[in-house]
């Protein structure tokens, strides 16, 4: 079955993509990703939080990379497919659990951390058990969108303290949260 395209992917290959080395695969941006999410972590940790802020930007920002260069230029691989949103999980959950703990609260940390595990765990499952590859759509990529702008409103409003920002930030992570619950019943089999 052909991937589905999202209007990022083909707004990535017509100016970021271009710029990158030819040698880069979808696979080394995902290691990327990997390996940034520790110092996410240790940034939080010591409250280091603008830069914590840029590291996690880059992160979130690598992942509609990697997919679209995968997408578009036909590079889609069997381990891309399993690490990919396992590394987007990390990142997310593991921010989530710092991040939003700190500033917004336990239960919404545990509820992001919470929906991203059974995500995987769904994943997982329909993968080794029913042998069903899933596949991105576009509820998935609109909880992805939601989270990664939430957590960045939320970086903000910690660097920055602007009166309603961490308002916002919960909004928006909180409609992350309605749109996790809905890629529940829209997984996609391929």
């Amino acid at each position: 079955m052909k991937p589905v395209y999202f209007f990022t992917d083909q707004l990535l290959a017509k100016t970021v993509i271009p710029l990158l080395p030819r040698r880069t695969t979808p696979n080394q941006i995902t290691t990327f990703r990997f390996l940034t999410v520790p110092v996410v972590f240790f940034l939080l940790i010591f409250g280091s939080y603008f830069w914590a802020g840029i590291v996690f930007l880059v992160a979130a920002f690598s992942d509609a990379l990697d997919g679209a260069l995968a997408r578009t230029t036909d590079r889609i691989t069997d381990w891309g497919k399993l690490f990919d949103p396992l590394a987007d999980k990390l990142l997310i959950g593991g921010t989530a659990a710092i991040l939003v703990t700190r500033f917004l609260s336990l239960s919404l940390a545990a509820a992001i951390v919470s929906v991203e595990l059974v995500l995987i765990l769904l994943a997982y499952y329909h993968k080794y058990y029913h042998h069903r590859e899933i596949q991105a759509n576009y509820l998935g990529k609109t909880k992805m969108v939601f989270q990664s702008v939430g957590l960045i409103v939320l970086f903000i409003a910690v660097v920055a303290p602007l009166p309603g920002l961490l308002v916002v930030s919960r909004w928006l992570i909180e409609l992350a949260l309605f749109f996790a619950v809905l890629s529940f019943f829209g997984y996609r089999s391929i």
